[in-house]
């Protein structure tokens, strides 16, 4: 999925709704939903720039480690299985 928005802009444009305008009044001017500027109060509110780069790495970071458990675990389950169809000729 792509998106439209930088981290950078959702920034801004919460500080646009903490400087007093009205959550319908930006949502319109960006063409989003006030879902969405909910979703991104809730994920990044009070939050700088900088902190949501890196949040973004961080979560980057932890996908990587995720597929490479995984992988890991397949190759070891395949290991035991192996080890079982040698050691134990049935």
């Amino acid at each position: 999925m792509k998106k439209r928005f930088t981290e950078e802009q959702i920034v801004r444009i919460m500080y646009e709704h903490s400087s007093g305008k009205k959550v319908k009044d930006v949502a319109r001017e960006y063409g989003i939903s006030e879902n969405t500027f909910y979703n991104w109060k809730k994920k990044y509110g009070g939050m700088s720039a900088k902190e949501i780069v890196r949040l973004r790495q961080l979560e980057e970071e932890n996908a990587n480690l995720k597929k490479l458990v995984a992988d890991l675990s397949l190759d070891s389950m395949a290991q035991k299985e192996l080890i079982k169809k040698f050691c134990n000729p049935e």
